[in-house]
């Protein structure tokens, strides 16, 4: 058993979990769209990646509006993905294979098609079945909505229903009008989830993503008309009670489930309490993913997420996930010195600008590096291991992603992360979905072929290779280190530190820079240097990668990590 999986059974510790997006993974019956059977043919695949995790996407019952963040059934499987049985597969075999199996939870809505809100509709004005939902009536005449609190994906929060009385009320949806927000102040809510997630602990799922983790809770009474306060959309305080109920049944079951949040939250005390004792085992650090290329960025975010997680189990790091431009793309775009927009971060991470793919390509190998060195637990988006870049291109035909549809064109949207995997070089859709079989759902850009998983992995140089290094020796060396130790006297565009055996050290600028390295400490990669090869600048000695040495400068190539074992390190640091 590794170091990370001896901590109680929380083996979430200095993982590696793999996010599958499983509309785009992997197509096993040709219809154009990925499965779980194809998810469970492909295992095999990320266990040489190293992964003791997979997340998959909402893989529920839906009528993709929103690509299965608007769930009809809660506890089923959609019929385009699969059957239960063959989900109960996938958990077994990956299981085999000692890779946990963690599921998408969509608590904050459901799709207008879920049989309670179908229910609300027909029940009417104050009854129980509309109290589940938050419904309110319209100003003035009744014409206008309650507020004017805007939808994450562009115009109202609030639709009118057409349910046929003189004066229909309006509902919430936060997201798409075919979203409604669910009323977590209603107890048979409370109570449908607390036995949704059950239902799925009982088939061995070993923890769940929380989407919108700081939503859910709304301020009552609802503000009415313009400018209404928007403070009560998120992170209410009755939210944490429901989290404690969650832990408490996670607790129930041995070893523990786990729960990491997808939570947006600017005030770091709020955001502390959601890893308080007794909360959410994680959640995500997202002021990483949104930082432009800068040392002190970097830096000062890695330091605010680890002063907010919990002490023990350590922030859950990401640099890509469904909702957000590839990284060779982002990290291929100009620097831009400011901080994101505490209202919309994420519009940082989906910019139209110019891009520099070979300049992205290799910042993204030194961002990968950076974060499988930190403590806590990394997740990868699927396809970042192979150095995608973002599909900026794709016809306007083909866009499907409800922020393209509701802003009439104005925003890309998401669907360019989410094009289907190039699996090998050749094939109709690059082994997708079987040769001949019908295309698959969005269409995938010729230049995929070359980045094809059987093309780089027979490259040693390759970022499928650079991965699989860095998985490797993550275990070995960083285990299950708690914090970094900082290195401060490093050049301006430098972070470096140390964490369990493993000291690392980032050049962020576009200059060859000198660092130094604790006596002793043995190198083991660069980034952006094929086969390791360094320079150590006190004598001009020529050295390749894993030779000692008793000089402690050394060269760090621009836009490049390098890592160097440590020798007196501690895995438990």
């Amino acid at each position: 058993m590794t170091a990370h999986q001896e901590h109680n059974g929380a083996w979430w510790r200095g993982a590696v979990a793999y996010q599958v997006y499983v509309r785009s993974f992997r197509d096993s019956n040709g219809d154009g769209i990925g499965d779980l059977p194809g998810v469970t043919q492909s295992l095999d695949d990320l266990a040489k990646l190293g992964v003791n995790a997979i997340w998959l996407n909402p893989c529920y019952p839906s009528p993709q509006h929103d690509h299965g963040y608007d769930i009809a059934d809660y506890r089923q499987i959609l019929p385009d993905y699969g059957t239960l049985a063959d989900f109960d597969q996938l958990v077994a075999h990956a299981h085999a294979r000692d890779i946990r199996v963690l599921m998408d939870i969509v608590p904050n809505h459901c799709s207008s098609e879920h049989q309670w809100f179908i229910d609300a509709i027909s029940a009417g004005p104050g009854s129980p079945e509309r109290d589940r939902f938050i419904f309110a009536d319209g100003e003035g005449d009744g014409s206008q909505p309650p507020n004017d609190w805007p939808s994450i994906f562009g115009a109202s929060a609030w639709d009118r229903l057409d349910d046929g009385t003189e004066n229909p009320q309006w509902y919430l949806h936060l997201f798409d009008s075919t979203q409604p927000d669910f009323n977590w102040r209603n107890q048979d809510v409370r109570a449908e989830f607390l036995d949704i997630l059950r239902f799925w602990f009982d088939r061995g799922v070993d923890g769940f993503r929380i989407d919108v983790a700081h939503g859910m809770v709304k301020s009552l009474p609802i503000p009415r008309g313009t400018h209404a306060d928007r403070s009560g959309l998120w992170a209410q305080p009755e939210l944490f009670e429901i989290y404690r109920q969650w832990r408490q049944l996670a607790e129930s079951y041995d070893p523990p489930k786990y729960f990491v949040g997808e939570a947006w939250v600017n005030d770091p005390e709020v955001f502390t309490r959601f890893t308080a004792p007794g909360h959410l085992q994680q959640s995500f650090a997202f002021d990483l993913l949104v930082q432009s290329w800068f040392a002190y960025r970097l830096r000062r975010s890695i330091e605010q997420s680890y002063a907010v997680a919990g002490q023990e189990d350590g922030p859950a790091w990401a640099l890509a996930n469904h909702d957000v431009h590839r990284l060779v793309t982002r990290l291929g775009q100009e620097r831009i010195d400011k901080d994101p927009d505490p209202f919309d971060m994420l519009a940082d991470a989906r910019r139209d600008t110019p891009v520099n793919t070979v300049l992205g390509k290799r910042r993204a190998r030194a961002a990968t590096a950076l974060l499988f060195a930190l403590p806590g637990t990394a997740y990868v988006y699927q396809g970042e291991e192979l150095g995608l870049p973002e599909v900026l291109d794709l016809p306007d035909w083909a866009r499907q992603d409800p922020m393209w549809i509701r802003t009439n064109g104005q925003q890309r949207g998401r669907d360019g992360c989410r094009v289907p995997l190039p699996w090998k070089k050749r094939g109709s859709s690059m082994d997708f979905g079987p040769d001949g079989a019908s295309a698959p759902w969005l269409p995938q850009p010729e230049e995929f072929r070359a980045l094809a998983r059987d093309e780089q992995g027979e490259d040693p140089t390759s970022m499928l290779s650079l991965y699989m290094r860095l998985g490797g020796l993550r275990r070995q060396l960083v285990g299950s280190a708690h914090r970094v130790h900082w290195a401060d006297r490093v050049p301006e565009e430098v972070l470096a530190f140390s964490a369990g055996r493993l000291f690392c050290a980032t050049n962020t600028g576009g200059e060859d820079v000198e660092v130094q390295v604790p006596q002793g400490a043995q190198m083991l990669l660069n980034t952006a240097v094929a086969d390791c090869d360094v320079h150590l600048l006190d004598n001009g000695m020529s050295l390749a990668g894993g030779t000692d040495s008793d000089s402690r400068t050394w060269c760090l190539p621009a836009d490049s990590t390098s890592w160097w074992s440590l020798n007196g390190g501690a895995d438990n640091e």
